[in-house]
């Protein structure tokens, strides 16, 4: 059953969003058309139907009718590959369309999950492959910041360390449900989020800026936030990576971390957020691709094919009863040590219930049969995941599976309120460190000239543009491999300023772990930390600030965290004086760039 804590803190939410006049967002979508179902399972009573979002635990483990009906037309191989969700592109052209369909088509496997593409390809794919499909096909997609992460045309939202950055959860929770919206609209049903890692080591390649941050119970409350949102508007949100991805200096999708710490590390740090989002009913747990040889000393074995935590930890002591999903089966973190076939038979004998991009179909179910035949798996125990399996897509609302209507698509996704929602979170995260002299705001003064810089940029960026409107400026620009006699005459032409609106921009719109700056450059910008008076402005992860040793000396030091257009309207606004800096530095990045620090 769904806790009432659980039901009482969702309750709380969803006052405090009234109070505040945010409301609940309607998830209405237009009429869809009429439609071929290929699957028709037996009628089931209205009462069936009835869904309450917050008691998704209970509907993925209770009798329902419309599971018994589809699940008594499957045969036994089908009740297997209903456990598998397979990956999907809507730009890789006609065959990778084709062997997708024939996987659908002849292994009727359960799932997809999307990645990149746009939205229009994406509905028209997803038309086409649901037509083709005996059940309706469960989609998912590893969103954790919206939709715009994986394609085109859509709505990205900040990622989670500048949400860790806002001391407002229910801006948070409009964010999840303004992505469960979206999600709905294009006919998907599970985000592979929130990240709930505890990010606390800064030399992490994977997590990083993936995680709220470095405290338990902030990644705690903002990743709950996140997760009531969707969930509360029909999304299946799903907690990754467990138990806990955030102390690791080794990208597992490369290869196999190794997490040296016991029982006692866990459960008063890593653990701490999961079991929190568990009490709260979240309906998905990814496990992840990491070796904890305390919890399990099976030799190169990740988290995700280890009984002892699959189902020892997660299934028993914490008792989580929603989906448990592996993380994806290509990544180096299995492939590396175990082959296909025999790592998702595995996976299934950890326990997990949903086998994610899987490398080979043919290969893992001819391997599970086998597995089957010897007694290392049970058919009884295939067809109680497979149920819940079922239950999840009844309570999505796959029993009345339409497919995604195309008029005004590219509209319905790009909603006022969403832009609304970005620029809240925008502003409510910027995060000023330092502001000596009280040099922000930052006003046109007779006698005094004021140079832009924009770092990692060629042209004009909207931080400068908007600057432009407020202040008298010259802009510059230091593009990333700058020959060195550009540089010696870029800073020449600086230091005649007496001040320098500094602005920092990574290599990508999504935060980096390096900004790909020479050792010309960077030098450049300590100099001008350490020599003049000058305003930064960071757009990428607070954890660059540790590649600049003197940028701590600069006058003022604003943390963006991305350089989401919305985040630079607001850096700008910030620094004429137009908004007031609310945020809270979420990580520590060195003695000078503390947790909590934040002016």
């Amino acid at each position: 059953m769904f806790s009432s804590s659980a039901r009482t803190l969702s309750y709380c939410f969803f006052v405090l969003l009234l109070l505040l006049g945010i409301g609940t967002f309607s998830c209405k979508e237009e009429k869809p058309v009429h439609h071929t179902v290929v699957f028709k399972p037996t009628p089931i009573e209205p009462e069936d139907t009835i869904q309450y979002p917050n008691a998704l635990i209970t509907a993925l483990n209770r009798k329902n009718k419309w599971v018994d009906s589809v699940f008594k037309r499957l045969t036994p191989d089908e009740r297997i590959t209903q456990l598998m969700m397979i990956e999907v592109f809507s730009n890789q052209g006609p065959k990778h369309e084709q062997d997708v369909l024939n996987l659908i088509r002849r292994y009727k496997v359960g799932g997809i999950v999307l990645f990149q593409g746009g939205p229009v390809r994406q509905a028209k794919l997803t038309n086409k492959l649901q037509a083709a499909s005996k059940v309706p096909l469960l989609i998912g997609m590893d969103a954790e910041n919206g939709i715009g992460m994986r394609m085109d045309s859509a709505m990205q939202y900040p990622l989670p360390m500048l949400l860790g950055a806002i001391n407002n959860d229910s801006l948070i929770y409009r964010m999840g449900a303004e992505m469960a919206y979206e999600f709905k609209r294009l006919g998907m049903h599970l985000n592979f989020a929130p990240v709930v890692d505890v990010n606390n080591n800064p030399q992490n390649p994977i997590i990083s800026y993936r995680s709220f941050g470095e405290n338990k119970e902030d990644v705690s409350s903002k990743s709950l936030a996140q997760m009531l949102g969707m969930q509360d508007n029909g999304i299946i949100a799903t907690a990754k990576h467990f138990p806990g991805h955030g102390d690791t200096d080794v990208d597992s999708h490369y290869d196999l971390p190794v997490i040296p710490y016991g029982r006692d590390r866990l459960d008063s740090l890593e653990l701490y957020p999961f079991r929190h989002l568990i009490q709260s009913g979240v309906g998905g747990m990814m496990v992840g691709h990491i070796h904890m040889p305390k919890l399990d000393s099976t030799a190169n074995l990740p988290a995700s094919l280890s009984k002892p935590i699959v189902t020892g930890l997660l299934r028993k002591e914490l008792d989580f009863a929603g989906l448990i999903f592996t993380d994806a089966m290509v990544m180096k973190g299995v492939t590396k040590y175990f082959k296909p076939g025999e790592a998702e038979v595995m996976a299934l004998e950890a326990g997990n219930d949903v086998l994610e991009r899987l490398v080979s179909v043919p290969k893992a179910l001819a391997a599970i049969k086998k597995a089957i035949r010897e007694g290392r798996l049970s058919q009884k125990e295939i067809d109680r995941r497979c149920k819940k399996v079922l239950a999840a897509k009844h309570w999505v609302g796959l029993n009345h599976y339409q497919p995604v209507p195309l008029d005004s698509l590219y509209q319905d996704l790009h909603k006022s309120r969403a832009h609304e929602t970005l620029r809240r979170l925008a502003e409510g995260s910027l995060t000023l460190l330092k502001n000596k002299k009280h040099q922000i705001p930052v006003e046109n003064r007779k006698r005094r000239s004021i140079a832009s810089l924009a770092v990692g940029a060629s042209s004009t960026t909207v931080f400068q543009k908007r600057i432009k409107n407020h202040l008298t400026v010259k802009e510059f620009f230091l593009p990333r491999k700058s020959n060195v006699k550009y540089i010696k005459k870029l800073r020449k032409e600086l230091l005649k300023y007496d001040l320098i609106l500094l602005s920092i921009y990574g290599p990508s719109i999504r935060p980096s772990n390096s900004l790909g700056l020479g050792p010309e450059e960077r030098a450049l910008i300590n100099e001008l930390s350490r020599k003049k008076r000058s305003v930064v402005v960071l757009f990428d992860n607070a954890y660059i600030l540790d590649h600049f040793p003197d940028i701590h000396q600069a006058t003022s030091i604003l943390v963006g965290y991305q350089q989401l257009p919305a985040i630079q309207a607001a850096a700008a606004s910030l620094v004429v004086g137009n908004l007031e800096p609310a945020g809270k530095l979420p990580v520590t990045v060195n003695k000078h760039f503390r947790y909590g620090d934040g002016l």
